[in-house]
């Protein structure tokens, strides 16, 4: 092993040691990767799948002409595309200035569009293919789809032909995001043209909302032809109300080389944050999710809320975005909706006069998988009775929200869909596995 693999690796299992299992969903198979069952049989009668992931859930390079730099140790110009996401090294003190300079957007309100950063160029690799959601970084150290997509192999399925990946850059709303929608599109009509199945979707979070607003684009007819069904694991269906802390305060995963307020400024250029804001059809009319000894702030309050922050781009973000999904149309295909159950969830933050530029003091909880609430995840129980294919819906108590991507029994009852067996329990008890 070279030195810097070496180093890599040591950095790596000291982030480990100390940050939260529940935050760093990246860096969680480094040290004890969950096992994929072992291979039982080869099965060709299983549909092809396409796996969407969520925020943050895939790779993404950039390659960089700079015309003026955050610090004079960052590259002001690069001749080969390198990782921008993950690349373990941005976690140091210098790197992590250079990083956010590098990935964050520029928004411009009079086009309503967001752009790179000046002298910036990103392209998200492998699309088609599995490795970039199956890892995050090129030394293959953290995990996300990995395990998933070893027990899929293990049934049968093959990388980057029978079990694809489709990648996208997960800064941007998917308005903005036009030519992966297309790809997504073009990707599953090629699969059903060289396998003669319709294709089975599978989101994660985030990417589970890239699903619905693909599906509600596309015409009854195409998706009854090319479309098997939609698993979705862990989905936001009301919207997250984390985003309010992400753009208020930051929220920097449990990572702790870098503040909440520094990494602030790459997320609240983002678009998919306001895009996920909680939805108004969802939540009551009083529920306070941020509260400071000036203001308090529900979903009648976004406009408020943007301009106490003085980020009036954030307002006109969530003005281009807040119709993409809130609606929350059935998606048209037979749904598979699962997430976890049974673990205290923030549903409301509170903050002291510090506010926006410290953490908050105090939080409110309620029921949820420790990062979405179950009001906003079980939103899928509305489209029973109100589309013509079924919606099964399955709630994992005690599962945590980023353990729905491993997690033997969620992998279990994947299986037993693939293999044909459409219905699924109400609920399955996870308690008795949490380490």
């Amino acid at each position: 092993m070279s030195s810097a693999n070496i180093f890599t690796l040591a950095l790596t299992v000291t982030f480990v040691s100390v940050i939260p299992h529940s935050s760093a969903f990246w860096l969680f198979n480094v040290v004890f990767p969950p096992n994929a069952t072992q291979p039982l049989f080869r099965s060709n009668d299983t549909p092809p799948l396409i796996i969407v992931p969520g925020n943050l859930g895939n790779r993404m390079e950039a390659k960089i002409d700079k015309p003026t730099l955050v610090h004079w140790m960052c590259y002001k110009k690069t001749q080969d595309w390198f990782p921008l996401w993950i690349d373990l090294n941005m976690f140091m003190p210098i790197g992590v200035d250079c990083w956010i300079d590098n990935i964050k957007l520029v928004y411009n309100s009079s086009t309503r569009r967001a752009t790179n950063s000046p002298g910036v160029e990103v392209r998200v690799p492998g699309f088609g293919q599995t490795h970039s959601i199956e890892h995050l970084d090129t030394h293959r150290l953290a995990g996300y789809f990995h395990t998933m997509v070893q027990h899929l192999v293990n049934m049968g399925y093959a990388r980057n032909e029978t079990v694809r990946g489709a990648p996208y850059d997960w800064r941007l709303a998917p308005n903005e995001n036009e030519e992966c929608l297309s790809k997504l599109k073009a990707l599953v009509e090629e699969m059903y043209d060289q396998y003669q199945r319709p294709v089975l979707l599978l989101g994660h979070s985030m990417g589970c909302h890239y699903v619905l607003y693909f599906l509600n684009t596309q015409p009854q007819a195409w998706k009854d032809k090319f479309i098997k069904g939609f698993i979705s694991l862990g989905a936001p269906w009301g919207g997250a109300i984390k985003t309010l802390r992400v753009m208020a305060s930051g929220e920097n995963d449990g990572i702790p080389m870098i503040s909440n307020q520094k990494i602030r400024e790459a997320q609240r250029m983002m678009t998919s944050n306001p895009w996920m804001l909680p939805f108004a059809d969802v939540w009551p009319k009083d529920h306070v999710f941020i509260s400071t000894p000036n203001a308090s702030y529900t979903h009648q309050d976004y406009q408020q809320f943007f301009s106490d922050l003085d980020f009036d781009d954030g307002w006109n973000m969530w003005e281009d975005t807040k119709n993409l999904t809130s609606a929350l149309r059935a998606p048209g295909v037979e749904v598979w909706c699962m997430y976890g159950v049974g673990l205290l969830t923030p549903v409301s933050y509170v903050y002291d006069d510090t506010y926006p530029d410290s953490d908050p003091v105090e939080y409110v909880y309620d029921d949820g998988d420790n990062t979405v609430d179950t009001l906003s995840m079980s939103q899928c129980k509305r489209w029973i009775g109100r589309q013509e294919k079924p919606v099964h819906v399955t709630e994992f108590r005690g599962m945590p929200h980023l353990d729905m991507v491993f997690h033997h029994k969620v992998l279990a009852l994947m299986q037993q869909i693939l293999e044909g067996n459409s219905d699924t329990p109400e609920e399955i008890d996870c308690r008795s596995d949490n380490v």
